[in-house]
């Protein structure tokens, strides 16, 4: 028999932008005892993509972003757009943060990427790629760099490459024998 608690009793949303909704969950826990609001932020689904060049280098973005104020060393990401299927968006955020061509594609996993916070799906793919695109010009604000494992290993212990939720797609890989740090 399914217990028919924690019972949500009312959702109500804010829209803030296209990209980002605030919700509160009305919830209750027990038969007798008092609601209780959660806040979430909901936004669309998530792409990461662990990239591996032809000569075997990791690429990585490094970005100003502002919610923490300061540059971070991440991931080609991006969020999915509606209607599309996220090993496309992975494809297409790669090719435009990088100008790199997926050659062949595998998904590596998909999780919440803050079950107490957010309300979206990551999904992470490890991408083998081509050559860069001739001519590519990045995009303002966004420069491309190329490590080699060991590299991205001292990165991510020095603190350098530091989005946790790019951590867990490297654990991730790891686990299946994708990368080896």
């Amino acid at each position: 028999m399914v217990p028919d608690l924690p019972k949500i009793l009312k959702v109500e949303r804010t829209r803030i932008s296209p990209w980002l909704e605030v919700v509160a969950r009305d919830v209750s826990f027990s038969r007798d005892g008092p609601e209780e609001t959660y806040y979430a932020i909901a936004q669309p689904d998530y792409v990461a993509v662990l990239a591996v060049t032809p000569d075997s280098r990791v690429l990585l973005v490094r970005q100003y972003r502002p919610a923490i104020e300061r540059f971070s060393l991440e991931l080609p990401a991006g969020i999915v757009d509606p209607d599309e299927d996220p090993l496309e968006t992975a494809r297409r955020e790669l090719l435009e943060e990088t100008g790199y061509h997926t050659v062949s594609i595998e998904r590596i996993g998909q999780c919440a990427t803050c079950s107490s916070r957010i309300s979206n799906t990551t999904h992470s793919f490890f991408v083998r790629t081509g050559d860069r695109v001739v001519d590519f010009v990045e995009e303002q604000g966004v420069r491309v760099s190329l490590v080699s494992p060991g590299e991205l290993r001292r990165l991510v212990l020095a603190g350098e490459f530091g989005e946790l939720t790019h951590l867990g797609v490297l654990a991730q890989a790891f686990a299946r024998g994708l990368l080896a740090l």
